[in-house]
Formats: C-alpha cells, structure tokens, sequence
C-alpha cells in the first residue's frame, strides 16, 4: 500500500495536515469514522499493527472480514489516540 507508506513519510517529515481520511473499502470514498487495528498472526508479531479505516455503512463488513479470519483487532473511534500497545 503506497498511500500508508506515503502517510508515515509525510509524518516523518512534520507533516501535520491532510485531507480527510476516507474509508478504505474497495471504491468507497467516505469519510472513516472508526480504525480497525488488526494483524494477521501468521505473518505479524503482536508488535506489527494493520490499520483500515471505515465508515459507518463498511464498518462491519470490514471488521466481519477480519474476524471470519481469527485475526485479532480492535476498534478505535478517529479521533481517539493511537495505541501502541501490541495486539494480542
């Protein structure tokens, strides 16, 4: 995912404002409301965390994709602070 990537170079340079965040659904373009932290466990240590965004409406379609696979994750609203803690 180049646009992650882009996202941490931009903040390693002391970039502080971006366009909204928007869903991360295939084709949406809504604004997220909540970060769905997650890993896969077969190929991340609890330290790696994958993070994508959702709208209401993608919200549980894509934490149902997630779950269906026994990847761990939690939910977090936007606006809360990042946590860092490992996923277990």
């Amino acid at each position: 995912m180049s646009g992650e990537f882009d996202l941490l170079a931009r903040l390693a340079q002391g970039e502080r404002e971006f366009p909204e965040p928007t869903c991360s659904r295939a084709s949406c373009e809504e604004p997220a409301t909540v970060r769905i932290e997650w890993r896969n466990p077969r190929i991340h240590t609890p330290e790696r965390i994958k993070i994508w965004l959702a709208c209401e409406e993608h919200r549980s379609y894509l934490e149902g994709f997630l779950s269906a696979r026994n990847f761990p994750l939690r939910i977090h609203a936007m606006s809360d602070a990042i946590d860092e803690e490992p996923i277990a």
